[in-house]
């Protein structure tokens, strides 16, 4: 007999999603291409400028945006109570080769 558990997933991307779209109540709407397919994300404006605040003041940078697995479309699904957040991503000093 199985026992409960909960399923949440996180997806990692590093590009502004420039091709986002405004929907109802200004929510920010836009598209991942991942291994399982393309996830729809549609989030709150005030969750989207974290991505925007990430693009202005980090020259790199990473966002992990976590949620669950919402209902299934023709290509993939859509991501439900979805939560972002950034971080700066720092170079890697390249390791030094000694001969």
């Amino acid at each position: 007999m199985p026992i409960p558990g909960k399923l949440e997933l996180t997806i990692k991307i590093n590009e502004f999603p420039a091709d986002a779209q405004t929907v109802e109540n200004g929510w920010k709407q836009f598209s991942v291409e991942t291994d399982a397919g393309i996830v729809a994300i549609k989030v709150k404006p005030k969750v989207f400028n974290k991505l925007e605040e990430a693009q202005a003041n980090y020259p790199q940078w990473v966002a992990a945006i976590a949620g669950k697995m919402g209902e299934r479309t023709a290509d993939g699904f859509v991501l439900a109570e979805q939560n972002i957040q950034t971080f700066e991503r720092k170079p890697k000093a390249e390791a030094i080769v000694q001969s």
